[in-house]
């Protein structure tokens, strides 16, 4: 039986021949691992191991009667190392720069994002074992655990893509992993403006925001970007200054050199020992910060940020999650509901109000695309309700005809209020800079 010649005149989609392939490769996994102390394989060199492969995978072939061609027998060796070295089946997607997610949707459905579209791809783990043992790797390294006491994590890999895994019983389908990748170089905001993220004169007004100690929230629904926004606001600190950043799982790729990472930790098998991101922001107060840079507020620790905000610690940067930016602001006064505190609405508002400057929303579009769709002034109590303003939106301009969504990025020729901020600090904007693009048409026609 020549499994080469199969594959090349593609009529091996027959599943015993595909499932020979895989017999194969199990069968090399497991004499690997049976014959090799698992302590001297993470001292060999890729070059040993790979030695060490290939011998084995013309033994499991003779073994078996297979001829293997010279295709399928790299095939073998490369998945068997991924096995050992790699995260398996999904290495290969791992190391696809074009892919931006990776959903296990069990051992037999895997997808991925790629063009900001989900597509199915013949990538298949044996079974749910297969998938646990990959997340297990996964987490190991970071001291976090996956059983039926705690079916979910929340963790990274060393890249700093971030990962979640959910198994049975909340999972019917199987073990499931999302995995959201992050570009080996972090996007520029140069980046963000040639994807028509946002525009230059965007661009500008928030690097002066950013430079003048402003604090910032950018709202956004799920894999609308934020994250990515949040790294480039970030770009523009100042390299002088300490800044100290607080996620559930380090994500953010900071390039100054005085960072301080810190990182939540979930309860141990006693239910003891866990370190919330509130009790993290608490301690940060602690660690003389110039900038407090909070990966997403989802919960009490939303008060101590804006504390913090309102209490010398300007230039302060965070996410969350809402639909709009007016809906940011109703969903930070619940978060700080959530801390137990029985303070009145009014003073929950009016903490809001005095801590943040602006908001920079983000969607994801029908095409897939990311775009900044509005940054948003918040500027005073009028009564019992918050004023907000559109300093910059985006102007939707119908469907192309390749399906890619039309639009604009445009000021509201609203200029924000604290513009003396900037101007005391140094910072001088264009005097076009919040001129809606009609008007700076019309003045060059003229």
């Amino acid at each position: 039986m020549n499994i080469e010649t199969l594959a090349e005149t593609q009529e091996i989609q027959d599943a015993t021949e595909l499932t020979a392939i895989d017999r194969l490769k199990r069968s090399v996994h497991r004499k690997l691992l049976a014959e090799t102390e698992f302590s001297v394989l993470q001292t060999m060199t890729r070059a040993q191991l790979a030695e060490r492969i290939a011998y084995l995978t013309e033994q499991v072939a003779a073994e078996a009667g297979l001829s293997l061609g010279s295709r399928t027998q790299r095939e073998v060796e490369q998945q068997v190392g991924y096995e050992v070295l790699g995260y398996g089946p999904i290495q290969t997607l791992l190391d696809d720069p074009d892919i931006t997610e990776i959903m296990v949707n069990g051992p037999q459905h895997v997808f991925i994002e790629r063009d900001g579209k989900i597509k199915l791809t013949d990538c298949k783990f044996a079974d749910d074992g297969h998938v646990m043992r990959i997340i297990e790797k996964i987490i190991a390294p970071l001291g976090r655990r996956l059983d039926e006491s705690m079916p979910m994590v929340d963790a990274r890999l060393p890249d700093g893509s971030r990962v979640n895994a959910i198994i049975p019983p909340l999972s019917v389908k199987g073990p499931c992993v999302t995995i959201r990748k992050f570009a080996a170089d972090p996007l520029t905001a140069d980046d963000l403006v040639s994807f028509s993220t946002l525009s230059e004169q965007m661009r500008q007004f928030l690097e002066a925001c950013v430079q003048a100690r402003l604090n910032i929230l950018v709202s956004g629904g799920t894999g609308s970007g934020k994250t990515t926004t949040l790294n480039v606001l970030s770009s523009f600190i100042p390299s002088d200054e300490r800044i100290v950043t607080i996620e559930d799982a380090a994500e953010l790729q900071l390039q100054q050199n005085h960072v301080i990472t810190l990182e939540s930790r979930p309860p141990n098998v006693e239910g003891k020992g866990e370190i919330t991101i509130r009790q993290l922001v608490r301690n940060s107060l602690r660690m003389r910060p110039d900038r407090i840079i909070i990966g997403e507020v989802r919960g009490a620790e939303a008060l101590d940020m804006l504390q913090a905000m309102n209490t010398g610690h300007d230039g302060s940067l965070s996410t969350l999650h809402a639909n709009s930016a007016r809906d940011a602001l109703a969903r930070l006064e619940t978060m700080v509901l959530m801390a137990g505190m029985e303070l009145p609405s009014e003073a929950i508002r009016k903490q809001i109000v005095a801590a943040l400057h602006i908001i920079v929303h983000q969607s994801r579009l029908r095409d897939g695309s990311r775009r900044i769709t509005s940054i948003t002034e918040v500027q005073r109590m009028e009564g019992k309700g918050m004023v907000m303003q559109d300093i910059f939106v985006f102007q939707r301009e119908g469907i192309g005809e390749d399906g890619r969504v039309l639009g604009k990025h445009t000021p509201t020729g609203v200029r924000p209020l604290f513009i003396d901020i900037l101007e005391a600090e140094g910072i001088h904007l264009p005097a076009d800079a919040f001129a809606p693009i009609t008007e700076l048409n019309e003045e060059r026609r003229a």
